[in-house]
């Protein structure tokens, strides 16, 4: 057996248990044993896809002018979805941090994201391709923002939390993009067209938004009605 169909034989196995076990953590309550132990299983599967999708691309990428573009953008999935699984584990085991961030591990993990993404949206707009200059944008604004958050010292008590779903939303909708593209010729797709692959993206950023908004809400000091009461006895007498 090649290393070829080893490596393709991987990445499909892997790919169908990572995208079968996407769904349930997003239901699932937030930090109990199933939503942990799926999660698990989600980044063990990512992993597998994303060293086998780079490994598989980036072969491509060499064959020739005809193959490096549709490689390219594969290559770039791969890579976002990779750091954003390590992203999302990442700020759970840094989640006590009071200052900035300083390993290299994470930083090189995001400059990397920043990097392709840059190099992706120029190769897009070199030769003409809109899904690869269009696409590139989640990369940039992905690696901007955790290089952001890395670099500075935590804003908020529930910092990790936001950045956790974050990173783990961005890794769907990487993988989601990517399943979409691979079976775009069975659903009647033709070609590299951005504004049907941007689709998960604008799902998932819509839906991310909302539940940063409720999550941002529930975790909102709760003020007690003397808290919330902004006129003293003093004050109140005054006015009378």
């Amino acid at each position: 057996m090649s290393l070829d169909v080893i490596a393709r034989t991987l990445h499909i196995t892997a790919g169908v248990i990572g995208f079968t076990a996407l769904w349930l953590p997003l239901v699932a309550r937030k930090g109990s044993t199933l939503h942990r132990r799926v999660g698990w299983v989600y980044v063990a599967a990512m992993l597998v896809v994303c060293l086998t999708g780079l490994l598989i691309s980036g072969w491509r990428f060499t064959q020739g002018p005809a193959e490096r573009s549709t490689a390219l953008f594969f290559i770039y999935l791969s890579a976002l979805s990779g750091t954003s699984v390590s992203m999302g584990v990442r700020v759970l085991r840094t989640r006590a941090r009071t200052t900035p961030n300083r390993n290299l591990f994470d930083l090189g993990l995001s400059a990397l994201t920043l990097g392709l993404g840059l190099f992706t949206g120029a190769w897009g707009l070199a030769v003409d391709i809109p899904l690869l200059w269009g696409f590139s944008l989640v990369g940039i604004v992905l690696g901007g923002s955790s290089l952001r958050y890395w670099l500075r010292a935590p804003q908020e008590r529930m910092h990790w939390w936001f950045e956790h779903m974050g990173a783990m939303i961005g890794s769907g909708i990487a993988t989601l993009t990517a399943v979409l593209v691979v079976n775009a010729r069975h659903l009647g797709i033709e070609g590299m067209q951005l504004a049907v692959f941007l689709a998960p993206t604008v799902v998932g950023v819509t839906g991310l938004r909302l539940w940063v908004r409720y999550y941002r809400a529930k975790f909102a000091p709760k003020l007690t009605p003397r808290a919330t009461s902004t006129e003293t006895p003093a004050r109140v007498a005054a006015h009378e």
